[in-house]
């Protein structure tokens, strides 16, 4: 299936975040729509919920998945839910095929879920916070990295190029970042740890 350069967002928050309104991913969904970009955002508070969902994106066609969530360093959480880093594999990996993920998760970001997700779902590239970060930053980091991606090339990210602004946001924003990406054969993970640079 041909994917669309658009991006599809599911956010889940403990109860505390939605009291206070700490909705980074309805954030980000409303300036990528004021930068004119096609976008989907869907709220969500369990497991069955983010499975469902799924379905959604993957009929969309859209070929960047951003999860706005939290995390630590073996499992996602949703409002209600704690998935394993290997039940989050299974649930998320058939989407995934040709497509980037996007994680604004505090951890989650590592090798341990890049090594299973990566060379069994066809999945481009994961990029998230290599440690945790504040809500104002996030919302202002992924605005950022979205709106100089689509200025330099509204149809593709090309990896050289997301890389490349990848450390402009980490430089701006003092957020060191991992990128990881399939390896020339297409099974090994490579990481590229993105230091904001003095």
């Amino acid at each position: 299936m041909a994917t669309k350069p658009d991006v599809f967002i599911i956010e889940s928050l403990d109860f505390d975040d939605e009291i206070n309104k700490r909705y980074e991913g309805r954030i980000l969904s409303d300036i990528l729509a004021l930068s004119g970009k096609r976008c989907e955002y869907y709220y969500i508070r369990t497991r069955k919920e983010l499975s469902h969902v799924l379905d959604f994106f993957t009929n969309s066609a859209y070929r960047y998945l951003h999860l706005s969530c939290h995390g630590n360093k073996t499992s996602m959480g949703t409002t209600l839910d704690t998935i394993s880093f290997a039940d989050f594999a299974a649930i998320i990996g058939p989407h995934l095929n040709n497509r980037r993920l996007f994680l604004s998760t505090c951890s989650m970001s590592n090798k341990d879920l890049a090594k299973l997700l990566i060379p069994h779902s066809g999945c481009y590239s994961i990029l998230g916070p290599a440690e945790n970060v504040a809500f104002n930053d996030a919302a202002i980091l992924w605005a950022s990295l979205y709106h100089v991606m689509f200025a330099c090339d509204a149809k593709v990210m090309k990896p050289a190029v997301l890389r490349s602004n990848a450390q402009s946001v980490a430089n701006l924003f003092r957020v060191p970042l991992n990128y990881f990406a399939r390896g020339p054969v297409g099974q090994e993970v490579i990481l590229r740890r993105i230091v904001p640079s003095v």
